[in-house]
């Protein structure tokens, strides 16, 4: 009778073999064949050796990458495709390296000593940004004297228009990177500041915001950091938490509209997508959100843009300048997934990351924009089990543990999944797609923490080819600073991209949506912005057979 099982197992392996797994990938043909035609394309890369009219940084924060693999498969699955054969934006982009993430005092850093090596070109401690190893945490008169400046400050000092977006508050750690000087992460305003603080001279990270210098186009969150303690939301009125925060009596956001010709403020998706059309606009502050915008999938799509729609309404803008432009674009969500020890989060904001870059691309011109991917950190997340090809990302593993209980293909080394002393839970196939589940990890903690191996750099355009090995996370900035022949590479010797002078026209003009469909070698089908589930069909005929073999106690090789 056992035998008769195994047969029936085997049967069934057999029949999912096939009707999910591609047949031509049994013949070494199709990979040979795959193999020589990416052979082909790298024998004819050659380097963007120009200098490069326009700068843009995409930051997956906390994105290592395990997680850009796990991207990768959820992507290809929400596209009805097996996972993993599906290429991500990124892993298009022709040129790669390393990044070592630690700061000077910590072997696993923050967000804000990160921050500081990449988009300022020197390394930091942690909790600081934009001031030197020399300045300490916390400490004030520390900041004086130690500052340090960013890239995007150096192409606003060129002439060339410059932008923040982030899905965080814009006076987060990452974005801060662009424009602050401080000695401490958490100052986002005055009401965040020590009394001493202020009176030895240090500012709030908002007030810099609009301070420090002129920055053309502001997206993200944060609102009650600009507005007077007390002031309605304009989204949540009736909200006294979602109130203004500060204690000077200052409007920042009318401050810095004051200070400029065609300058617009928004606060909603619809006025976000018109002033950004408007050719007279050529300053855009956009604050979504009073702390940081709604997770992905939690997002409304009439009211709240996303990372995409911010993407673009940016370059809009920022192209209307005909010497150029840099830009931030941050998804800064991704971290706070992980931090939840929520991997469903973290890895729909990623694809979302994904999908904003690949606009981008789709809007400036490889010939004279030099783009970089890259992420601060990592976390500690992964995902193993020997899963079955095709098998949701967020789905369990073929066989159960030692406990004779199933396990989550992902896990976190540590984090609030943690699952105390008693029995560990007997999960479910349902209950590890829930957008809530917060994975099984090791250690308690209450908030996941970093990780500390390197992070990948991804790059494309004119002295991407730079971008290569394994190098300090500082050296991005000087990619970037020589590329664009900013100080202190001024004298960079780089000819000029051709027809430097003309304003940058987007390749496409369309700020509503953009559907793309993924060359793969199986089933394609169109890929639905609502459709944030785990990918159905082949993947559901995977789960199935993975449930009976589970029941039945049938042998595996893996």
């Amino acid at each position: 009778m056992q035998g008769a099982w195994v047969l029936l197992l085997l049967g069934f392996r057999l029949q999912l073999s096939l009707s999910v797994i591609p047949v031509e990938e049994e013949n070494p043909a199709f990979w040979n064949q795959k193999a020589a035609d990416a052979l082909n394309v790298a024998k004819k890369l050659q380097p963007i050796q120009t200098s490069a009219k326009n700068l843009i940084i995409f930051l997956g924060d906390g994105m290592g990458v395990p997680t850009v693999t796990a991207t990768r498969i959820l992507k290809g699955q929400l596209e009805g495709n097996l996972g993993p054969e599906t290429p991500l934006a990124m892993d298009h982009f022709p040129y790669m390296a390393l990044s070592k993430t630690y700061s000077v005092d910590r072997q696993v850093p923050d967000s804000a000593s990160t921050a500081t090596a990449y988009l300022c070109g020197v390394k930091t401690n942690y909790k600081t940004i934009g001031v030197s190893a020399a300045a300490r945490f916390d400490q004030c008169n520390t900041t004086f004297g130690n500052e340090v400046l960013s890239v995007m400050y150096r192409a606003k000092k060129a002439g060339k228009s410059v932008g923040v977006v982030t899905t965080t508050r814009v006076q987060h750690a990452s974005p801060a990177g662009t424009y602050v000087h401080t000695v401490n992460r958490n100052w986002y305003g005055d009401a965040d500041m020590p009394a001493s603080a202020l009176q030895e001279g240090c500012k709030d990270i908002a007030t810099q915001l609009v301070s420090n210098m002129d920055i053309n186009v502001i997206l993200g969150g944060g609102r009650k950091y600009m507005f007077p303690a007390g002031t309605p939301d304009p989204e949540y009125p009736n909200d006294v938490n979602e109130t203004g925060t500060r204690l000077d009596g200052k409007n920042l956001v009318q401050e810095w509209l004051s200070k400029h010709q065609g300058s617009q403020y928004v606060w909603n998706r619809q006025e976000l997508i018109q002033k950004s059309l408007d050719p007279s606009v050529t300053y855009l502050m956009g604050l979504f959100e009073p702390v940081d915008t709604k997770f992905e999938i939690q997002r409304d799509p009439l009211m709240d843009p996303s990372l995409k729609d911010m993407t673009e309404a940016a370059l809009h803008v920022l192209s209307r300048n005909p010497k150029g432009f840099y830009l931030f674009v941050e998804g800064g969500r991704i971290d706070r997934g992980h931090h939840l020890g929520t991997a469903y989060l973290a890895l729909t904001e990623a694809v979302m990351f994904d999908s904003a870059i690949e606009r981008a691309s789709q809007l400036t011109s490889e010939q004279d924009t030099l783009t970089i991917v890259t992420a601060d950190h990592s976390h500690v997340f992964s995902f193993g089990g020997y899963t079955l090809r095709g098998t949701s990302i967020f789905g369990l593993a073929p066989l159960n543990a030692l406990d004779g209980k199933p396990y989550t293909s992902i896990l976190y080394g540590n984090g609030p999944g943690y699952v105390g002393t008693g029995e560990r839970p007997n999960v479910t196939d349902a209950e590890s797609h829930d957008p809530s589940y917060q994975q099984q990890a090791a250690v308690p903690v209450k908030s996941e923490t970093h990780g500390g191996e390197d992070v990948a750099i991804f790059a494309r355009g004119p002295q991407a080819h730079l971008l290569h090995g394994v190098q300090e996370q500082n050296y991005i900035a000087h990619v970037m600073a020589f590329a664009g022949c900013l100080e202190p590479y001024t004298d960079c010797g780089l000819a000029p991209p051709a027809d430097e002078n003309r304003p940058t026209t987007p390749v496409q003009n369309s700020t509503t949506t953009t559907t793309t469909t993924t060359t793969t070698t199986t089933t394609r089908v169109q890929n639905s912005a609502s459709s944030l589930g785990p990918a159905t069909g082949p993947l559901a005929l995977a789960l199935l057979a993975k449930a009976l073999m589970l029941l039945l106690g049938a042998p595996a090789d893996f």
